[in-house]
């Protein structure tokens, strides 16, 4: 039972983490037009608040008179992003589906506990036959109470994190024929 709740708390962490990045990366995000019109015009974009702010504040950074260096600098900086979206989230999926294992393993040593009893005292003593079976039981219902929503919440983080990526993608794109 304590690897499950082991593996639950860290899966809810993840998933936690993951729904603040998420947050940040869309929160007061600007339109790109409006971000190249501010830094053309010298007006401060605030660096690391959306995915659009923060392809914009690392051009700035960098910003060279060579085309093609600045392209490359694109591309560094969309698989910076890619990297920085994509995490943990195949974990939170591994996780998720670990638990439902770990809930079986809690059903086999109920079960062997459950056989204990028989070999000591027979199918006579009903108590303590159900102490086996109980334990049996919750951790199957434990495996599975942790294992859904933990895929449930994976496959959400992971069209979120698709649809950040196509932004991101669109953004980089349109700077390239800008820079």
């Amino acid at each position: 039972m304590y690897p499950l709740l082991l593996v639950s708390l860290l899966m809810w962490t993840l998933i936690a983490e993951r729904i603040y990045t998420f947050f940040r990366l869309e929160f007061r995000d600007l339109d790109l037009a409006e971000l190249v019109r501010r830094q053309r015009q010298g007006e401060p974009t605030a660096a690391g608040l959306g995915l659009r702010r923060r392809i914009i504040y690392f051009l700035q950074a960098n910003l060279s008179s060579d085309r093609n260096l600045n392209r490359r600098l694109l591309d560094e900086c969309r698989f910076k992003l890619q990297v920085g979206i994509d995490r943990h989230i195949a974990g939170i999926g591994v996780l998720a589906a670990v638990s439902p294992l770990l809930g079986l393993l809690g059903t086999v040593t109920g079960m062997i506990t459950t056989f204990d009893v028989i070999a000591l005292f027979g199918t006579g003593n009903a108590r303590a036959l159900a102490g086996g079976i109980s334990e049996a039981l919750i951790t199957t219902q434990s495996g599975l109470l942790v294992a859904i929503p933990g895929i449930f919440a994976a496959a959400l983080l992971a069209l979120k994190a698709r649809r950040l990526r196509q932004r991101l993608q669109e953004s980089i794109i349109t700077l390239k024929r800008l820079v």
